[in-house]
């Protein structure tokens, strides 16, 4: 009988999982080379771009000039270093120039302002550092407070004129109220203080309520209020009323006069509403010497003004009584800002 031959078992190809049977998944497709998109000028509604800024986000001082350009509403192009080059923009009109130039003011008179602005911190930290170094050890507020009840006896008097703060609206008696703070911020820092008082100062009114809603701690404030006039108050003879109007220049301080201030914002125009109030109430009348120690200075808008908010003219006074120099007063009293400066400052 005949057996059946076993032949060897065929060899079978290797098995793949049920995924991968039939044909091999095609390779992943290349990436596409994509160019780089330029920045798409974004329309405005004049017809013209954004400021001629682009998209693409500028970073540091370039993002501050594209947005004051846009503001402005003046393309890079026509102002930017690129704008004189061959087969470039066509020439700055006359209006971007204007424009531009006007700006640089603007930056150039701000960086003038916090440049003062630091200057009269840091002498205010200096003088403060000096007080409490002569204190034998006491708390400055301590020695503040010493100070000013020494001042009621002794020192000049300054009295805050609120008999015209009803000819201003609510906005600028907000402002006379921030005025009165900074004004005994200032005399409570000083080495020689006024004594202050505020007169007509009526119970109820606008003033009165805004005093106490802006400024913390009013009522603790070591001053006088009365809803008296100064004329109830003190002698005629001793009342020198200090407006910008006045022909008479204030030479100096007397300890033994009562100075008075007309409670009104710099903001507000009044034309010799002070000086016909004294003149009515019979009354000296004096101004701070502005135009005989300072020149007035050259600006776009030809603007002077002996005009002083209630805190700057206190700032001069104060100054001049401790160091009795006009022109280290009106340094610190005068800004930029009003169109006068010192002589020296031109040069």
């Amino acid at each position: 009988m005949q057996t059946a031959t076993a032949w060897p078992a065929r060899p079978s190809a290797p098995s793949l999982p049920r995924r991968h049977r039939g044909h091999m998944p095609p390779p992943p497709p290349l990436p596409r080379k994509v160019p780089p998109r330029e920045g798409k000028a974004a329309p405005m509604a004049g017809g013209g771009v954004d400021g001629g800024c682009l998209l693409v986000e500028p970073e540091g001082d370039a993002a501050v000039a594209c947005e004051a350009l846009r503001l402005l509403r003046i393309e890079p192009s026509a102002v930017g270093p690129g704008a004189g080059r061959a087969g470039g923009a066509a020439r700055r009109s006359r209006n971007v120039l204007r424009k531009w130039r006007r700006w640089e003011r603007v930056l150039a008179a701000k960086k003038r302002k916090r440049q003062q602005e630091r200057e009269r911190s840091r002498a205010r930290r200096a003088a403060g550092a000096g007080a409490a170094s002569r204190g034998d050890g006491r708390a400055p507020a301590a020695l503040a407070k010493e100070r000013l009840l020494q001042a009621r006896t002794s020192g000049p008097r300054l009295c805050v004129d609120l008999g015209v703060a009803d000819r201003m609206t609510e906005k600028e008696t907000s402002r006379l109220a921030s005025q009165i703070r900074r004004l005994y911020g200032a005399n409570r820092r000083a080495e020689k203080p006024f004594w202050l008082c505020l007169t007509e100062f009526v119970v109820g009114s606008l003033i009165y309520e805004e005093c106490f809603r802006m400024n913390d701690g009013f009522s603790n404030y070591l001053i006088d209020t009365t809803q008296e006039s100064y004329l109830d108050l003190f002698p005629l003879d001793a009342i020198v009323y200090l407006t910008p109007d006045s022909e008479n220049v204030l030479e100096d301080i007397d300890p033994n006069k009562v100075y008075i201030l007309g409670g009104l914002v710099d903001e507000s125009i009044h034309k010799k509403l002070t000086l016909q109030r004294a003149q009515e109430q019979s009354l000296q009348t004096a101004r701070l010497p502005i135009r005989e120690y300072m020149v007035k200075a050259v600006n776009t808008k030809n603007y002077h003004s002996e005009t002083l908010a209630i805190n700057q003219v206190f700032d001069i006074l104060s100054t001049y009584y401790e160091t009795r120099s006009w022109p280290a007063a009106l340094k610190a009293g005068v800004s930029s800002g009003k169109g006068y400066v010192l002589p020296e400052a031109v040069k």
